[in-house]
């Protein structure tokens, strides 16, 4: 091709990019669900038991976001010309779709689409704007690795090691890790306990569409160690006996607004398997298209797709934890704690050091409304970790004071099975050292688990509603806790079959009954004190 000719084709390619020929990243909105009504009746079609079993301990309602997208409604933005579905969102009822500014504008002209909105957001105000390329260094939050340490540090700062002691170790809780890949996670040995144990309940690549995330990227690895991870005298994760969904939505190879949406789709499949917990030490501010960044004035707490989305969450009875980010030592305002972690119901970890003192690299609050972020504070710089060759190393960054924090956060509510997740974030929130002074480093500081614990037994048991019994699971000893204003009780507990296999009068304190002679399995309960009847269900291990 000549110079000249070579010149022209520039120009007529350059000129088609002007006319809205560039692929643009975009959310279709629908006006509604059909049918949702009849749908909501039959919830265990997209929902599992243990899904709605969460929702029914909380008192939380089913509402029309819980209903799948009309299939039509898909189908029908499928076959459009030129666009592409990449990802969806029942709770928004939208697809992220990808396609010319033309061929997405068309799409409105649907009767069933209510609007769409650009990532790019100076097309929706219709204002002019150059495309800027500038990609994103993808370093998953991980800024060095250090020398071997041993993991005591990073638990004994929270006192979470007092929870494992007392047999709290998340057994029960379902954590759903949302990263970037889990590199050898089934082949190594720090896994191998959960694997023994059969703790890895399943895992899906929203990126790829398949269930391969063994095999891309170390992010994950790392994070899940901090949680899941054993290595006898070197590595115990804060949660080693929880159970994991591990969910890939990071694509490594760009940095793109669909990531968000596959990280709602995520959290939307963690709340259909029934978890408890999302943890994701994943964080969104630039992209590598620089007109689908987010601005700081955004950082209002339910403005982006991935904030929106955790928001839902949370209103589903889930705690969301996630990292608050390594922009701590950027310019103003790139130091803020970005997306999702700025999200009003997201509990925003920041990072320290092993003494307690801030990691200059953890990003900073507030919110751009004024709001306290990050929330709490853990061990980040230096954080013992497991590599994909099965090492036990260090490593730094909000990506591990992030899952430290998840795990903790399921051990302590395993001791207090009877609390909703906004109870758990309240307790865990007023635990923490700075919580009657909070700063934009710190948000409310280091959590003292051991005394969110303490805290919690004090207000159920002073509430003068009902007994606690803990733990659940129980391994040998079964603690009764009296409500105000009861003096003595009966407990029973009975087999599968109705049998009573242990009865015991009980007086006013906190009581202690060994179970050391019943077999492992699921019992029922029931306290009898005078007219006021408990029942309930506790595991045996």
């Amino acid at each position: 091709m000549s110079n000249a000719m070579n010149k022209r084709f520039l120009i007529v390619c350059f000129l088609l990019s002007l006319c809205g020929y560039s692929q643009e990243d975009a959310w279709v909105y629908f006006n509604d669900k059909p049918n949702a009504a009849a749908q909501l009746s039959t919830p265990l079609n997209f929902l599992t038991q243990r899904a709605l079993d969460r929702r029914t301990n909380q008192g939380i309602l089913l509402n029309e976001n819980d209903v799948p997208i009309h299939q039509d409604y898909i189908d029908g933005i499928t076959a459009a010309p030129g666009i592409t579905v990449k990802a969806k969102s029942k709770w928004l009822n939208c697809l992220h779709v990808r396609g010319t500014i033309s061929d997405i504008n068309a799409l409105t002209l649907l009767p069933y689409v209510n609007r769409v909105h650009f990532a790019d957001a100076s097309l929706n105000s219709k204002q002019p704007r150059t495309k800027t390329i500038n990609p994103v260094n993808k370093h998953m939050d991980v800024l060095a690795n250090f020398n071997y340490g041993n993991s005591n540090n990073q638990i004994e700062m929270l006192n979470g090691h007092l929870l494992h002691q007392a047999n709290y170790t998340g057994t029960g809780k379902i954590i759903a890790v949302l990263d970037s890949g889990f590199i050898n996670v089934n082949s190594t040995a720090p896994f191998q306990r959960l694997f023994d144990n059969n703790l890895i309940l399943g895992g899906y690549n929203f990126v790829s569409r398949d269930v391969n995330v063994y095999s891309l990227h170390n992010h994950g690895t790392m994070t899940l160690s901090c949680m899941g991870g054993y290595v006898d005298g070197e590595l115990v994760g804060t949660a080693p006996d929880a159970q994991y969904y591990l969910y890939v939505t990071e694509d490594i190879s760009q940095e793109n607004p669909v990531e968000e949406s596959y990280w709602v789709e995520a959290a939307e499949e963690a709340d259909r398997v029934g978890a408890d917990i999302i943890s994701t030490s994943l964080g969104y501010y630039k992209f590598d298209d620089t007109n689908y960044g987010h601005n700081y004035s955004e950082f209002t707490g339910d403005t982006a797709f991935a904030s929106k989305g955790a928001n839902i969450a949370f209103s589903k009875g889930i705690v969301v934890v996630a990292s608050a980010g390594n922009s701590g030592s950027s310019a103003e305002p790139l130091n803020h704690v970005g997306v999702p972690a700025e999200a009003l119901h997201v509990l925003a970890v920041g990072a320290v050091k092993s003494d307690e003192t801030y990691a200059t690299f953890s990003s900073i609050g507030p919110s751009f409304d004024g709001r306290i972020k990050p929330d709490v504070m853990a061990k980040g710089q230096a954080s013992v970790v497991a590599n994909t060759s099965g090492n036990i190393q260090t490593a730094s960054g909000t990506s591990f004071s992030c899952p430290i924090i998840s795990g903790m956060i399921a051990s302590f509510w395993q001791a207090i099975p009877w609390a909703t997740n906004q109870q758990v974030v309240d307790f865990v929130k007023q635990s923490a050292d700075r919580y009657v002074n909070p700063n934009n480093q710190f948000g409310y500081g280091i959590p003292d688990f051991q005394l969110a614990l303490n805290n919690a037994l004090s207000v159920n048991h002073n509430s003068g509603g009902r007994f606690l019994v803990h733990p659940n699971p129980v391994q040998d000893n079964l603690f009764v806790s009296f409500p105000d204003g009861f003096q003595e009780a009966k407990i029973s507990l009975y087999n599968a079959i109705g049998q009573i296999v242990f009865e015991k009068n009980i007086q006013n304190t906190d009581v202690s009954l060994s179970l050391n002679n019943i077999n492992s399995g699921i019992y029922f309960y029931k306290l009898n004190s005078n007219s006021f009847v408990q029942t309930g269900k506790i595991i045996k291990n």
